[in-house]
């Protein structure tokens, strides 16, 4: 097993230790989105473990420094990104700033919180990659303030095609520490998904609309 390895494996069951993940095939979730969905992952949790904290911080720092990227700022998406964002640049020594959805309604209407110069290269934090159109987003709002985005980092993805798509085409590479093929691995080891369960979260990443479709009232 190689460190990149080992450490998707240890964040996917620190995810599932704390509670952070939560699957109901059978009565599925309803995401902000209004999606259906057998699987609820909030990593908003892991704020309040200072040492999976660091495992995570850790985590991003060796992506950086596999991929061999040379940041001058950590960006981070409002609002799950912020914190992971923060800990990353003060271990980092760099700059932060962070990025709004869309651009305040008041005051100077900033989009993006904090200094920013034109050709600052940047590494932009987020918790979880879904669909991937947040994240794009963000990092379009920062090509726009001429920054140049080296890649997103994030803590976990589901893995849909639709995000490997996004990211392609907007040339942003995406790394994450770890992601739903790992986490299912990891909960069946620990007996906390059998296999019709595991085949149905599957079915799902698949084809996320058409299942959500399917399990509406």
């Amino acid at each position: 097993m190689t460190p990149e390895e080992a450490l998707s494996r240890q964040v996917a069951a620190a995810l599932l230790t704390i509670g952070a993940v939560s699957f109901s095939p059978d009565r599925p979730f309803t995401w902000a989105s209004g999606l259906k969905a057998p699987i609820y992952c909030d990593n908003r949790l892991l704020i309040s473990y200072p040492h999976l904290r660091r495992t995570i911080t850790e985590g991003f720092r060796q992506i950086i420094e596999f991929w061999e990227l040379e940041p001058d700022v950590i960006a981070g998406t409002a609002t799950a990104g912020i914190p992971h964002a923060a800990w990353l640049a003060d271990r980092m020594e760099l700059p932060m700033v962070y990025v709004r959805a869309r651009p305040k309604a008041h005051g100077q209407g900033r989009q993006i919180e904090g200094r920013l110069e034109p050709g600052q290269q940047v590494v932009l934090i987020e918790d979880l990659i879904s669909t991937g159109g947040s994240s794009i987003a963000a990092a379009e709002a920062l090509m726009a303030a001429d920054a140049h985005v080296l890649a997103v980092l994030a803590i976990f993805t589901y893995g849909f095609p639709e995000a490997e798509m996004r990211f392609a085409q907007a040339e942003i590479p995406l790394h994450t520490l770890t992601n739903l093929s790992v986490l299912l691995e990891v909960a069946r080891e620990h007996g906390l998904l059998d296999e019709r369960a595991v085949t149905v979260l599957e079915d799902w990443r698949a084809d996320p609309y058409g299942w959500s479709e399917a399990h509406s009232e």
